[in-house]
């Protein structure tokens, strides 16, 4: 029977955090420098990927484009939500934010072609925030989330610039074989989109056009035109209550 590195999970997630924390805090980036390097060099050479030193150096030289685009995505936090009473809350107390955070440094391994460490990093925070975006996904700058729990971004997708996304959202792929698993499975969401809770929207040649209102609980397996509001009707009845019932 062979055996599987499952304690690497508690290495990873020890990793994650730490990483995430040097990302923002200069303290953190000097008291954990050198546990990164080292921990990031034993994960894959226990995981038999070669060039670990090599791939941390060019994985460390792209930290600071990261931070770039992560101090936009705040931004567009503060610039969104009503809620938000500061920057500093944002990058402290917001889920979406994480969740975003550990995306973009996923993403950057994943671009690197290092396997397994993406989507390791990318399930400890899944469990954290209940929102799970595949490393492979592509989305570009000041990307929001509201709220967050329940969504669901495939690998495949590509996500323009100042896309919002509500909770429950789904961008995924209708049912393909293994085999054609390296085409596009997830739809694109073009540039200024807003996509209101529990949308689900399918298929890898599936655009949402830009400036586009995808409306709360619609379907969409069909490309959106741009400046599109899309709705799903229902209709609510209120009416008095009948004696009797509680």
């Amino acid at each position: 029977m062979k055996s599987y590195n499952v304690c690497l999970k508690d290495t990873v997630k020890t990793f994650t955090k730490r990483l995430f924390y040097s990302l923002f805090d200069c303290e953190q980036e000097e008291e954990h420098g050198a546990y990164l390097e080292k921990t990031f060099i034993k994960v894959l050479k226990v995981l038999e990927i070669e060039n670990a030193e090599e791939l941390w150096e060019t994985f460390k030289s792209e930290l600071p484009e990261i931070r770039r685009m992560l101090d936009l995505d705040a931004i567009a936090f503060e610039n969104n939500d009503p809620a938000s009473h500061s920057l500093e809350e944002i990058y402290l107390a917001y889920p979406g934010f994480h969740a975003i955070s550990i995306y973009r440094l996923s993403h950057a391994l994943y671009n690197l072609k290092v396997p397994i460490l993406p989507r390791m990093m990318s399930e400890y925070i899944h469990g954290i925030t209940g929102i799970d975006i595949h490393p492979g996904a592509t989305i570009d700058e000041s990307f929001y989330i509201d709220h967050g729990t329940g969504i669901v971004i495939g690998e495949t997708s590509i996500i323009g610039k100042d896309v919002k996304i509500y909770q429950g959202v789904t961008l995924g792929g209708i049912s393909v074989a293994k085999s054609l698993a390296s085409t596009k499975r997830h739809p694109t969401i073009e540039d200024n989109v807003c996509i209101y809770a529990n949308a689900t929207v399918l298929g890898g040649d599936i655009v949402i056009g830009a400036n586009s209102i995808i409306g709360a609980n619609v379907w969409i397996t069909q490309s959106v035109p741009e400046n599109s509001l899309v709705t799903y009707q229902t209709e609510i009845k209120i009416r008095p209550k009948k004696n009797g019932i509680k």
